[in-house]
């Protein structure tokens, strides 16, 4: 049975402080919870890393980074790299994020090698792909999420690629309050799926990790992932208020 995830991706916010509230009140609740629905992943920004994984150390989530160089070491002024993110025991990261490629100018080739990075050093790419509005309109978003899945990931081994969590993200849908309906989702993640079957066979695609991502919070999380192939959530504003996080680890 292919792994659930519920991850929390908490882009630029939180002070020192706030990051501590937040990362003790989730390790508390889940402390002790040996038969969560789900793994829990908490992505906060990098300078929280290293308290992310003491807490997380000591209950029952991980700590994914939502961020990472492709390059391994250098001169590369404020960059990350995957060993040092191996160093503090992160477990995750996310690649090719819309506000990543929209903002930074993140290329297809560039998230390649990032993803081959963190393979290298035994950290799972959460891979992200989703289409504009626009495309959404023209009716061309399976083409654009082929070619990044593509140009991004399918480059890598049946091995490699079993070490991979994809997360579909309609870019309309992200920080704007609209959701993708569960039908939407589930199209697309099918289609998804049978892209991987395609380049992978049917075993690898059975196995492989699909997340939601797109003003999923605790009132829409269960219908999204109620579908046979939405795995789980890629949570933004949600994760920033514990409760509401934790409702949606709950929600399969």
């Amino acid at each position: 049975m292919r792994k659930k995830i519920v991850a929390g991706n908490w882009k630029m916010n939180m002070t020192f402080s706030e990051a501590e509230e937040l990362l003790a009140l989730i390790a508390s609740e889940l402390e002790n919870k040996d038969n969560l629905p789900c793994e829990v992943i908490a992505c906060p920004p990098s300078v929280y890393l290293e308290m992310a994984t003491d807490f997380a150390e000591e209950s029952n989530f991980l700590i994914g980074a939502q961020n990472v160089s492709q390059f391994e070491k250098g001169a590369y002024t404020g960059e990350i790299s995957a060993p040092m993110l191996q160093s503090i025991d992160v477990d995750y990261c996310i690649v090719g994020h819309s506000e990543r490629r929209k903002y930074f100018g993140e290329s297809d080739e560039m998230l390649a090698g990032k993803v081959d990075k963190l393979l290298d050093f035994n950290i799972i790419p959460i891979f992200c792909c989703g289409e504009q509005l626009e495309d959404r309109k023209n009716e061309n978003y399976f083409d654009v999420v082929r070619s990044q899945l593509k140009n991004g990931i399918f480059h890598l081994n049946s091995n490699e690629f079993s070490n991979v969590v994809v997360a579909y993200e309609p870019v309309w849908a992200i920080g704007t309050g609209k959701t993708a309906s569960p039908q939407q989702a589930q199209e697309m993640h099918r289609f998804i799926r049978n892209l991987i079957a395609d380049e992978y066979g049917e075993k690898t695609s059975g196995g492989t990790t699909i997340l939601y991502g797109g003003s999923c919070n605790a009132g829409n999380a269960a219908e999204l992932f109620s579908q046979k192939d939405v795995d789980g959530g890629l949570i933004g504003g949600a994760s920033l208020k514990a409760g509401e996080f934790l409702k949606i680890v709950n929600s399969f």
